[in-house]
């Protein structure tokens, strides 16, 4: 039943070039699958351990997993500025009531979609940034720790790669969820481009373009180049075609191949419908994905679905 709610999650690792590694691939995708199953176990527990909305709940935790593998450009894996620093953005967003917080260009909170949840339910604000967002951590009792514990082997030659013209990088971590009550959610976190000039922001916390979550719809959380998605507002415009009666993978695929005809820019797209309909695309060689469900169990991917190299891990 199309109207019926069924839990579900998808999560994201960020788009860009295939590795050619395969060990490096299956890093990849087994982080990926971590992060779903994290999501999907909160998913599935019992009313009596769970109030409030459960897909919001899991967002945040599949996004904390992979924040906190260093493979991923989110948390402790960040990409590094011109100048070698770490710039995090993050938000999160609720379905129920359109209530949404992010925070931006911080450089000293572990997990920044946490940060972005206290905005969200302990103040009147959508965002926070850079010093003000890291003092509010303090004082909401969020650890934090010296930038340097960011910052790894693999950021530093991205970096070098990136400062030599021999690389490019538009990584973004995200998960979409539903519940079984029907309540959806959205987050998205990243270390940002490498090599960005300080203070750059982009589409990861910002609510329409890196990410959108409305129980009337669906969630929806972007990966890619982040101006190219905050001039079509990336998120909230493939909401919008699934109202229009656009199933999720039509609506990925319409917006991702918009984006490159209308502002040249390469990205992808996770959504999730109201009811557990999926949706996965990407304009570029790779876009690393896991899902979970009950019908289908895990799957997993760094590929559109449509192509060959998916698996099913069925549990």
């Amino acid at each position: 039943d199309p109207c019926m709610a069924v839990p579900a999650i998808v999560v994201h690792g960020g788009c860009g070039l295939l590795p050619h590694d395969l060990s490096i691939r299956e890093r990849y995708q087994r982080g990926a699958e971590k992060a779903a199953r994290a999501g999907w176990e909160i998913l599935t527990r019992s009313a009596a351990e769970s109030s409030g909305s459960t897909a919001l709940e899991a967002v945040e935790a599949a996004v904390r997993i992979l924040e906190d593998d260093p493979k991923f450009n989110a948390g402790r894996g960040s990409s590094l500025t011109k100048d070698g620093r770490v710039e995090m953005d993050a938000a999160i967003m609720d379905g129920r009531n359109l209530k949404a917080g992010a925070v931006s260009s911080v450089s000293t909170v572990a997990n920044p979609v946490t940060l972005a949840r206290r905005v969200m339910e302990q103040t009147d604000y959508v965002m926070l940034v850079a010093s003000g967002a890291e003092r509010f951590a303090a004082d909401a009792g969020i650890p934090v720790t010296s930038q340097e514990e960011f910052i790894t082997d693999m950021a530093r030659s991205k970096l070098d790669a990136a400062l030599r013209n021999t690389g490019t990088d538009h990584d973004t971590v995200g998960a979409v969820a539903v519940d079984k009550d029907g309540n959806v959610a959205g987050a998205t976190s990243t270390g940002g481009l490498t090599g960005k000039l300080r203070g750059r922001v982009a589409d990861s916390p910002l609510v329409g373009s890196g990410l959108y979550a409305d129980n009337a719809v669906g969630a929806s959380s972007a990966t890619g180049h982040g101006e190219s998605i905050m001039k079509l507002t990336l998120s909230r415009l493939a909401l919008w075609l699934v109202e229009d009666g656009r199933s999720p993978q039509e609506a990925t695929e319409e917006v991702v191949g918009l984006m490159g005809r209308r502002v040249d820019g390469l990205g992808g797209l996770i959504l999730i419908d109201k009811s557990g309909r999926m949706g996965i695309n990407t304009s570029t060689e790779c876009i690393t994905w896991a899902s979970f469900n009950q019908s289908d169990g895990l799957r997993s991917g760094l590929q559109n679905p449509i192509h060959s190299g998916e698996r099913s891990c069925m549990m």
